[in-house]
């Protein structure tokens, strides 16, 4: 019982700071593509 809870702290905690810095990432890129929206003539 002792390895399955490691094994789950092992592989959610990587997969969490993943959905977190992609959600960052996505963000940044909607304003990147908003601004060069806005450049267009």
């Amino acid at each position: 019982m002792e390895q399955w809870i490691m094994l789950i702290q092992e592989i959610t905690f990587p997969i969490f700071i993943s959905f977190y810095l992609l959600y960052r990432i996505e963000i940044k890129l909607e304003g990147i593509h908003t601004a060069l929206l806005e450049m267009k003539p």
